[in-house]
């Protein structure tokens, strides 16, 4: 007996709240899978549903040519429950023209865009929904037990970001928005912008029930070196032609003006911004997701686990090999039945486009333990993050003879703070203990010959001889003038030295600058037993004009001692302090009426500032849209205030994020909490 169908009501309100999706809005069915989810069917009038007689089967079709064999099509007809395994659907409503049926889906098939369709001899569409990954099912790959740790790493819209140096961690804070207007929707088309989707569409869609293979897609899509990826990386300095890396606040923008402009590539994205873009799709499509920064990170071009720098005489870097003040990349958590028992959990994935992997730039996903125990065989990529995170240093003098000298190395320089924002806090979570044993303790030392690297360095206790450091002043902020210090101690005998001592504009990804400060073949007296201490001053007049929106000056000290000839090196890098944003409420935060927030920063710069502006965002709050303030010129060490409105349009804890931005001062960034009640 036909049903004799007048409309489908998909129930989104209900379903999407129940399967933690309504903070995409309500008007669409979007579903998480391993759930159920309840349809009702409105017969018209003289149409009855009766149990046992009225027969029918539903379809659900995923991508252009949905097949059965692949997973991407199901047929299946009313059964009695819903089953586990398979897509099954199931009714106890009584005889009647309403039919309430729940459909339920496995908890491995996969995510995307489905049509729902009814088949009675004669099909009818009854809609479309979308379905996600469920960190809520213990079936599904992405299960997490905890819910405080799903309301963090899949329902949280903003963030926090550490950047800057390990004697200065700076949090800055990031809007994900991957619930805000038309994400979902973006997230998708990425997936199917991509190359192996252009191949062959239907292996790509069955692809897609495995968050390893997802993983991989998002990794290479974040970046657009090959293929129709979102982001061009950008490290030059010049950004006329495009935002500069440092302006993002957001995610939300970079992925509109993907979509909105025929999937052009956006100008520019460093590490940060690649990480946050990647977590925010992540956690849109179900993964979660958290943005992780490593400080002091090595990136070994030939794969030997060892970061040789190579010098010149005048101390120039003329090495391939490079380590980074930071870098950021994500971990996605999902389980590895790709793999041996034991590497379910966190997995390191870098969508920065650095190296290729099976031919693509994309990095990952590696299990964290894996990393860890140096288990370098296991998928993908574990030599690469094994070597940023844990790579040996030697440092070499090339001499104007073509001589190798070895200048020295450390074992310890690599991967220190690997930060986190805390589960439920604004404090940093330090997670280094997950990818590697305590710096120099034994285990961390055979974890690295296990790597297959023969270790040729041997820590050194402090023995009598010649050392040379480098010591900074307490206050360095933006604007000011400082001093830093070159300090040699601890000799057995009078020594003579050639000294350079220099200071140089550096980005985070350790890429020098101009110079900025020098003191240039000095030669020095060191008396024995003693030591010396000479100053080097660094002025505004030298660095300001020349000064990144890192805020990055590198620290090089080269001493030479006249006999026997021998080469003394220390480097340090220093992150000057930017102005705080300070952010006051200005009434009572309610959802759906006006807020007003007052917001003000203090010239910290001896001159004026022009073309300075706020731009203010909160997933939740602004709408969706950035506002942006022009406030005009600032001048020195004057203070600029202005206030902001905007309609909060939903309930809990929402966080504003503020950027200040100008000709010579920028990536200034400040955000408050905000709990919005009913």
């Amino acid at each position: 007996k036909t049903l004799d169908i007048e409309r489908c009501d998909l129930e989104s309100r209900i379903n999407n709240t129940t399967h933690h999706t309504d903070q995409n809005g309500l008007d669409r069915l979007i579903v998480r899978r391993g759930l159920p989810f309840t349809i009702t069917l409105h017969l018209r009038s003289g149409s009855q549903f009766e149990a046992g007689v009225s027969t029918f089967r539903l379809i659900v079709e995923i991508g252009p040519l949905p097949k059965e064999q692949s997973g991407t099509k199901s047929t299946f007809s009313l059964t009695d429950s819903a089953l586990k395994t398979a897509w099954s659907v199931s009714t106890n409503s009584p005889p009647g023209n309403v039919v309430s049926l729940s459909v339920s889906s496995p908890p491995d098939v996969p995510i995307g865009l489905y049509s729902l369709t009814l088949d009675q001899g004669q099909k009818v569409k009854l809609g479309e929904f979308v379905l996600l990954f469920n960190p809520w099912c213990a079936k599904d790959a992405v299960y997490m037990e905890e819910e405080r740790d799903r309301q963090e790493y899949v329902l949280s819209q903003a963030g926090l970001i550490y950047k800057g140096t390990t004697k200065r961690i700076k949090a800055s804070p990031w809007t994900f928005g991957q619930f805000e207007p038309g994400m979902l929707d973006i997230c998708l088309k990425l997936l199917d912008e991509n190359p192996k989707y252009s191949s062959d569409a239907d292996a790509d869609c069955s692809g897609r029930r495995n968050p390893v293979y997802v993983t991989r897609v998002i990794s290479a899509m974040i970046n657009s070196n090959d293929d129709k990826g979102v982001l061009v990386g950008n490290w030059s300095g010049d950004y006329d032609d495009g935002v500069r890396p440092s302006h993002w606040t957001e995610s939300v923008a970079i992925l509109h003006q993907w979509a909105d402009n025929c999937c052009q590539r956006v100008r520019y994205g460093q590490c940060w911004v690649f990480a946050a873009v990647a977590c925010t799709v992540s956690r849109a499509l179900g993964i979660p997701c958290r943005v992780v920064t490593n400080f002091g990170s090595a990136h070994d071009t030939n794969s030997n686990l060892l970061i040789e720098f190579l010098y010149d005489e005048d101390g120039n870097d003329i090495s391939d090999d490079s380590v980074w003040n930071f870098h950021v990349w994500v971990d996605n958590w999902m389980a590895r039945p790709d793999l041996d028992a034991g590497y379910d959990g966190w997995q390191a994935s870098d969508p920065t486009p650095q190296e290729k992997s099976e031919g693509v730039f994309c990095c990952g996903p590696v299990p964290l333990k894996a990393i860890k125990e140096g288990e370098l065989n296991l998928k993908y990529d574990a030599p690469f993050v094994f070597a940023e995170v844990n790579a040996d240093v030697v440092e070499y003098v090339k001499l104007t003879n073509g001589r190798m000298v070895k200048m020295g190395g450390s074992s310890i320089d690599v991967g220190h703070f690997i930060s986190t924002k805390a589960v439920g806090s604004d404090e940093r979570h330090d997670i280094t203990h997950l990818y590697k044993h305590p710096e120099g303790s034994l285990q961390e030392r055979e974890v690295f010959e296990r790597a297959k690297h023969h270790h040729e360095l041997q820590q050194k206790g402090e023995e009598p001889g010649l050392k040379v450091k480098i010591k900074v002043s307490p206050d360095m902020d933006i604007g000011a003038d400082f001093d830093v210090f070159a300090v040699t101690n601890n000799t057995e005998a009078d020594k003579t030295c050639r000294v350079m001592f220099y200071a140089r504009i550096v980005s985070y990804d350790g890429k020098p600058g101009a110079n900025c400060g020098f003191i240039e073949d000095l030669t020095m007296e060191v008396p024995t037993g003693k030591g010396q201490r000479l100053p080097l001053r660094l002025e505004y007049v030298d660095y300001g004009n020349t000064i990144t929106s890192d805020r990055l000056i590198q620290l090089v000290l080269i001493v030479i001692e006249s006999s026997p000839r021998e080469f003394h090196k220390a480097k340090r890098t220093i992150v000057l302090e930017n102005p705080d944003i300070a952010i006051k409420l200005l009434g009572e935060p309610r959802v759906n009426q006006k807020l007003s927030a007052q917001i003000s920063l203090q010239n910290p710069l001896p001159e004026p500032l022009q073309n300075c502006f706020f731009s203010v965002i909160g997933a939740g709050l602004t709408d969706g849209k950035i506002l942006i303030q022009n406030v005009g010129t600032v001048g020195p060490k004057q203070e600029v205030k202005y206030t902001v409105e905007f309609t909060p349009t939903s309930t809990g804890s929402r966080t504003l994020t503020v950027d200040f931005d100008s000709d010579k001062l920028s990536n200034i960034k400040g955000y408050l909490n905000i709990e919005i009640k009913e």
